[in-house]
């Protein structure tokens, strides 16, 4: 149903607005490789723009600072209904390595309301194109199955019949190794 309500809304092509909020900048040079020739995403209809007037969707790299919180909501609020935010990297998710800092507010959805979350210390160009791709419902999204699996404990559970006393000092030695 959101791939079909994604396509009647934007049927040709999606203009994206690229906002770094602040962070260390490894999301951002990935953003931009994605956007360069060598990855060519305008193929997929995916093309950059310098206005978020004329945007449909917002990259966002970098947690919501409080310098930079009132510039990210203006530039959300310029753009135009319907409109996307793309939360691209740890930092974008969740606050990254700076979470508890006194210039971070956060992850961006603090500032912004985000729709998709690309994580990723930085995400590699691939997996932006990919997050962005399953976004619109160009291709179908791929889980693998997780397997959990109970981890064995690796320091002997405590017996007090292998307490042994040599020479004054009590020593716990295991059983089973001698």
């Amino acid at each position: 149903m959101f791939k079909t309500l994604c396509q009647k809304m934007l049927p040709r092509s999606i203009w994206v607005y690229h906002a770094n909020s602040g962070g260390c900048n490894g999301c951002d040079i990935e953003v931009l490789n994605v956007l360069t020739p060598y990855y060519d995403v305008e193929r997929f209809g995916i093309r950059l723009v310098g206005s978020p007037r004329h945007a449909d969707a917002m990259l966002c790299q970098g947690p919501a600072l409080r310098s930079t919180a009132q510039a990210l909501r203006r530039a959300y609020e310029a753009m135009a209904h319907p409109k996307f935010v793309f939360a691209i990297g740890s930092c974008a998710c969740g606050g990254g390595i700076w979470h508890d800092t006194y210039s971070v507010l956060g992850p961006v959805e603090k500032v912004l309301p985000v729709d998709f979350y690309i994580p990723g210390c930085p995400p590699r160009p691939e997996a932006i194109i990919y997050g962005v791709a399953v976004a619109l419902g160009i291709v179908e999204k791929k889980v693998s199955p997780v397997k959990f699996k109970q981890a064995p404990f690796p320091i002997p559970k405590y017996h007090p019949e292998d307490l042994i006393e040599e020479e004054g000092m009590v020593v716990y030695q295991r059983m089973d190794h001698i």
